[in-house]
């Protein structure tokens, strides 16, 4: 274990849906009687596998089940997968915010870890006192904490607040204190999930960056989670791809590990119905100027959605992002439409754009008077397929990656019953 930061071995997490605590007082007298004969917890036989999308017969789930992989120091470890796979679950437990169902964690040395905004942070705090209670947390001293407190304060770029409480604080402010303060106060092991998304462009390049070099030069270990895949691509050494609660790609490369990932998304296009209570979203299609569902690069894109609207709606904002696996937002489409009670066909053509060949991913969102009724991140995926000219295979956009439209030609049509 000398030179092995992280070990996991048969990790699983279980959970009952519904309520909060371990059940009815029958379950509980259960367990007791199962413990009291040296037995194994009886409710740890049952439980669905964690896939959000469907309802399952068991009031139990397992958000982890059976993960093993381990870390050697010095290494950034990617932890990727789709919203729900239990990515989260996993840092939390590593984190010790939660403990396991079952399964052994070995670590070496001081966990950092950044999980969601303001994580560690006592909002009645000022910045500058949460830098101590953090540091004392991770087991410093108040001289160590204050050797590193002008450090902190320089990178996160919050200086006029620092003598703030936290809770008036933006998100963005707090990500920014709150990673400057992972990041600065030496632990051996720093867990980053997906929040460095809410920050701004500069400052999450600073970020990767500060891990490269936190990683190379101090020799520190890193779990990072993150739904954009050049950064993976770009800091990461390894890789695990988590769905459904378990390792569908074991430890590997961290490359191999994005190609999986992709792989799911390739055949992707199936659709389950969403129902609110104003609008039913009955299928969704993205097809070429052809009607075909084969998109090459340089085919037009036509995203099509049937709705049946339950009563009359007006100011519906009406909006979907679209995201390259790879590298994050492409686009943001939003329209807002009165409908009367009906189903409808909405068609967006998107202009002007030709997106490199990569696997696509829509999120939905549906809003009424700028109050939302329903978000679908990674509601449907796509592929744009690259093209075999002259030999040669076009894989690459002629529009600059991170491209924002505005630009559609829309069409709403009524669909007689």
């Amino acid at each position: 274990m000398s030179d092995i930061a992280i070990k996991v071995e048969n990790l699983s997490k279980q959970y009952r849906l519904g309520t909060v605590g371990t059940g009815t007082l029958s379950h509980d007298l259960n367990r007791f009687w199962a413990k009291v004969r040296g037995k194994e917890d009886p409710y740890l036989q049952i439980g669905h596998v964690n896939d959000r999308t469907t309802k399952g017969e068991s009031d139990y789930v397992w958000a982890l089940k059976d993960i093993n992989f381990e870390v050697k120091k010095g290494e950034i470890l990617g932890i990727i997968g789709k919203n729900g796979a239990g990515k989260s679950t996993l840092l939390k437990i590593l984190s010790r915010v939660t403990s396991p169902t079952t399964g052994l964690i070995k670590m070496n040395g001081r966990v950092g870890s950044l999980l969601e905004v303001g994580t560690g942070f006592h909002p009645e705090l000022t910045g500058r006192e949460n830098i101590f209670l953090n540091g004392a947390i991770l087991g410093m001293r108040k001289w160590e904490i204050q050797k590193k407190l002008d450090e902190i304060v320089d990178f996160s770029g919050c200086e006029k607040y620092l003598d703030t409480p936290v809770k008036r604080y933006s998100s963005g402010m707090t990500v920014r204190l709150g990673f400057a303060v992972a990041a600065h106060l030496e632990p051996e092991i720093l867990i980053v999930d997906e929040v460095l998304a809410v920050g701004d462009a500069e400052f999450q390049k600073k970020c990767i960056g500060k891990m490269q070099d936190v990683s190379r030069n101090d020799g520190r270990t890193i779990l990072f989670v993150s739904h954009n895949m050049e950064s993976l691509r770009s800091i990461c050494s390894k890789g695990i791809l988590v769905s459904n609660g378990k390792l569908d790609h074991p430890l590997s490369g961290i490359d191999s590990c994005i190609d999986e990932y992709l792989r799911t998304f390739r055949g992707a296009g199936e659709f389950k119905s969403i129902c609110t209570e104003n609008i039913d979203i009955l299928s969704i299609e993205v097809l070429n100027d052809y009607n075909s569902k084969k998109i090459l690069i340089g085919d037009s894109l036509k995203i099509i959605f049937k709705v049946d609207v339950k009563e009359d709606v007006k100011s519906l904002e009406f909006a979907f992002g679209m995201n390259s696996v790879r590298r994050g937002c492409v686009t943001t489409v939003r329209k807002t439409l009165d409908f009367r009670k009906g189903s409808y066909l909405l068609s967006f053509q998107l202009k002007d754009i030709i997106l490199a060949a990569d696997s696509y991913v829509l999120n939905l969102g549906l809003s009424i008077f700028g109050q939302n009724i329903l978000y679908l991140p990674e509601v449907f995926g796509f592929f744009i397929e690259p093209v075999l000219q002259a030999g040669l295979v076009l894989s690459k956009s002629k529009v600059s990656e991170g491209v924002f439209l505005n630009e559609f030609d829309f069409i709403k049509e009524e669909l007689l019953k």
